[in-house]
């Protein structure tokens, strides 16, 4: 079935800094909003950062502003996550999501509104792993 195949995640001091990558596997991502979210332990999903369609407007949870960065590449159907100055909360397994016609809007997917109910992603990739430690 369509997804994504997430992929870049590594264990890495505080202060440190990764790329995660995105690629769809099974169809082409041309300009569909992507999302990219993570789920630490114990705790629920959340949408960190989300791409929009056309204008390729981006968009960032304010707990990670100015540290992450979205950008998609349309050629390799690839949307990435640049991650710098990691902190151990960061921790948690990254994965990424498409948003389907009548889904959720990617100031939704980051908590804009100030509600996580973000609804209607698919092609949910496994994830990747990004651990924060000393």
């Amino acid at each position: 079935q369509e997804q994504f195949v997430e992929s870049g995640g590594g264990s890495v001091q505080p202060g440190g800094s990764l790329r995660l990558s995105c690629r769809a596997s099974g169809f082409t991502l041309d300009y569909y909003p992507v999302g990219w979210f993570r789920q630490a332990p114990g705790k629920e999903r959340e949408g960190v950062a989300c791409i929009a369609s056309s204008d390729g407007s981006t968009y960032l949870r304010k707990s990670v502003k100015g540290r992450f960065t979205i950008s998609r590449d349309v050629a390799k159907s690839t949307v990435y996550l640049d991650m710098v100055n990691l902190e151990p909360d960061d921790t948690a397994v990254y994965s990424c999501a498409v948003r389907k016609p009548g889904g959720s809007s990617c100031q939704q997917v980051v908590g804009d509104f100030g509600d996580d109910n973000y609804y209607g992603m698919d092609f949910w990739g496994k994830g990747t792993l990004v651990t924060v430690s000393s």
